[in-house]
């Protein structure tokens, strides 16, 4: 009885195979394909020069401060562009806020972000961003943590200033905004003779 069965097991398995089905792979990513950042630590500035370098943005002040002294000036709007600056909004961690330069949008809900000071004294380029918002609208966000190899916490952001007139209230010209330490004060020097 026990060859019996044997045998009969072994016939099943050299029998034709049923056909396979073919069904399409869950895409997940994961972590391998995160691609790495630069980081350069002899480059040490804060991310307020960086980014107002970097984007053409003539705005001084606290990073947090940005969103309210670019209405009017600049425009915003919840949608990442190539050399827009990302604010996000002062936290306990984040006691001035943080600004960074979008350097590329990889798709809905992922960028890469150039900044100054996010590690001390240094600058890091390609940084990924993904989007958590259960709205989609970019403000809540976490940064690539490659050394750990994980996404971090999640941090509030205001939203993106371009390099464009704010339609609402246009420019008078090209100029620079400068905003108090505080916040308390604005002032808009224009760069060019208004016609």
């Amino acid at each position: 009885m026990g060859r019996l069965a044997a045998l009969l097991l072994l016939a099943g398995c050299s029998g034709p195979k049923p056909p396979a089905t073919i069904t399409a792979p869950v895409q997940q990513p994961t972590l391998a394909a995160v691609p790495p950042y630069a980081v350069d630590h002899r480059a040490g500035t804060e991310c307020v020069p960086y980014a107002r370098a970097r984007s053409g943005i003539g705005i001084f002040g606290d990073a947090y401060s940005w969103w309210e002294t670019a209405a009017g000036h600049y425009a915003r709007g919840s949608k990442p562009a190539p050399g827009s600056v990302l604010v996000l909004r002062k936290t306990s961690r984040l006691r001035h806020g943080h600004l960074s330069v979008v350097s590329a949008v990889v798709g809905p809900r992922e960028i890469r972000v150039d900044h100054a000071n996010w590690q001390p004294d240094a600058v890091i380029t390609s940084m990924p961003v993904i989007d958590v918002s259960p709205a989609n609208d970019w403000s809540q966000l976490r940064f690539w943590n490659q050394e750990a190899r994980v996404w971090g916490g999640v941090y509030p952001a205001a939203g993106f200033i371009y390099n464009a007139p704010d339609k609402v209230a246009r420019l008078k010209g090209s100029g620079t905004t400068t905003t108090s330490g505080n916040g308390g004060s604005t002032h808009w020097a224009s760069h060019k003779p208004l016609p």
